[in-house]
């Protein structure tokens, strides 16, 4: 029994060494089989021993009674479950106050109403002084077109305008060389009416001489001749006032006719300027030189695509949300712009407008669901976000880029929700 008491002793003590020697306190399956039968063996198949083996047995009495060191996997699973539902709270409360009035999107590009610059005028191209992707101002020179043939055809409008001028002012002075001519006729007919009337008194006097006998008869004749030689005077004076009256009102018309002639040639001349111009190609508006085509030597007709000018600097963000987030989406609210291409950068934008229609109605070739089998598919509508024009200015916006876009629904003169409203516990 002794050597079974020694035997067990050591055994017990191996056990504790090992205990001690390993780093983590973790308590395996073999550790509960060796520890199991020993208090069993102890007490229920050993005698009692002797006394002069108390000594012993009272360390190995002092071992078993110490405290079993509890596992620190026992207190994860209630922190796991604690910090579980307190995510879980906290998630619940931020999607009631703010959550659930977020709209969001990631079917958005940035947009910008860029300008296709083509020619006006054919002609070669003599010079291109910018390049892609410079910046540009309004008004800057894009590229100049050979310009001879414009030059001399303003000039000659110019000159044909001239020759039309020098015309009216020959019609002029004909109209007012008139005037003496009209005045002219005027005085004769007044002296043929005076020759008249003495014709006619001689007329009478003789006529009534050659009654009585006491005239001869070519004195009547002579009298009656002048008489009628008056009168015609008289009609030929009068025709050659209306002669040149009709002659002033000729030269009249003819100013008429002159002063539209000029308008004609004013009007090529200025088209004539105009082209000239349009050999100068200018920026409309300031800009990104981009996808520039024209190249010096380059034989070009009006409409042929030169480049392409974006002006960043006004850039906006189209989100395409579904018709179903429609329902709260009104202008001016307030939404969120977050850029992928700046890492996850945001910037405040506001809902400027909604468009008029979904985006397949817009398309070359809309749908047609009324033949053939359907399957409903939800529709997406433009909603044209605003940026501030700081942020666009800085360049960091590029049309095409993808960006992501939420918009706060809530109503701003309404008061803001919270857990206690929910609750019912406000009044």
């Amino acid at each position: 029994m002794a050597d079974t008491d020694s035997a067990l002793k050591e055994r017990s003590e191996s056990l504790e060494e090992s205990e001690r020697d390993t780093p983590f306190d973790f308590e395996t399956p073999f550790e509960t089989e060796r520890e199991a039968p020993v208090p069993a063996v102890r007490h229920e198949s050993l005698p009692a021993k002797p006394a002069g083996a108390a000594g012993g047995g009272g360390a190995a009495g002092d071992d078993a009674a110490k405290p079993t060191r509890r596992s620190p996997k026992r207190f994860v699973l209630p922190l796991v479950i604690v910090a579980a539902l307190g995510f879980g709270a906290k998630f619940g409360y931020d999607w009631y106050v703010t959550g659930r009035f977020i709209v969001s999107t990631d079917d958005a590009y940035v947009k910008a109403d860029m300008a296709v610059v083509a020619a006006k005028v054919s002609g070669l191209v003599a010079q291109v002084p910018v390049v892609n992707n410079q910046r540009v101002a309004a008004g800057d020179v894009l590229v100049r077109i050979d310009d001879t043939d414009y030059r001399l055809a303003a000039a000659s409008a110019r000159d044909k305008l001239a020759t039309q001028q020098a015309t009216i002012a020959r019609l002029a002075e004909q109209a007012r060389a008139q005037a003496p001519a009209i005045a002219q006729a005027t005085a004769q007919l007044a002296a043929n009416k005076a020759d008249l009337a003495r014709a006619e008194a001689d007329y009478a006097r003789a006529d009534a001489l050659a009654k009585r006998d006491f005239g001869s008869r070519q004195q009547l004749d002579q009298a009656r001749a002048d008489r009628d030689r008056a009168q015609a005077s008289v009609i030929g004076g009068e025709a050659a006032i209306a002669a040149a009256n009709a002659n002033l009102a000729v030269v009249k018309a003819q100013g008429v006719e002159a002063e539209h002639v000029l308008a004609e040639l004013r009007t090529a001349l200025a088209k004539a300027e105009s082209d000239l111009a349009a050999t100068v190609v200018r920026a409309p508006f300031a800009g990104i030189v981009g996808n520039r085509a024209a190249q010096p030597g380059q034989y070009i007709q009006p409409g042929t695509r030169l480049l392409a000018l974006v002006p960043v600097e006004r850039a906006y963000v189209t989100a395409n949300f579904k018709e179903t987030q429609l329902a709260d989406l009104k202008p001016g609210q307030k939404a969120h712009v977050t850029v992928d291409a700046l890492t996850g950068e945001g910037v405040e934008g506001t809902v400027e407008s909604i468009a008029p229609a979904s985006g397949s109605e817009f398309s070359l070739l809309p749908p047609e669901n009324a033949t053939g089998n359907f399957t409903k598919i939800v529709q997406r509508v433009p909603v044209r976000i605003a940026v501030p024009a700081s942020f666009a200015a800085s360049g960091h916006l590029r049309p095409g880029l993808s960006v992501v876009v939420e918009v706060d629904t809530r109503d701003p003169s309404k008061p803001a929700p919270t857990l206690m409203g929910a609750l019912g516990l406000t009044r």
